[in-house]
C-alpha cells in the first residue's frame, strides 16, 4: 500500500521502519515524524514495524527518511 486519500484533504501513509521493539521506541519515531510540516498524526507500532502518518498533502520521502534516522531507526519503505 503506498498512500491512500482518508479524508478530503488528508493522505495517510504506513512506513515499514526497522528497530522499533517498545513503547519508548514508538514514541522517538513518532515524535521525529510529527515534526514534519504537514502531518496531522502519526501513529507506531513496534510489534509490526509499521508507522501510520496521515498528512495533509503527500510527504517527501527523504524528510520521513531523515526524520526516521534522527530517531535512531532505519526506513524500510512503505508498506
Amino acid at each position: 500500500m503506498t498512500a491512500q486519500t482518508d479524508t478530503p484533504g488528508s493522505v495517510t501513509t504506513v512506513y515499514k521502519v526497522s528497530g522499533m521493539s517498545c513503547g519508548h521506541c514508538e514514541g522517538s519515531v513518532s515524535g521525529e515524524i510529527s515534526g514534519i510540516e504537514g502531518v496531522t498524526s502519526v501513529t507506531a507500532a513496534a510489534s509490526t514495524g509499521e508507522v501510520t502518518v496521515v498528512s495533509a498533502a503527500p510527504l517527501d520521502d527523504e524528510a520521513v527518511r531523515a526524520a526516521v534516522d534522527e530517531a535512531g531507526f532505519e526506513l524500510v519503505g512503505k508498506a
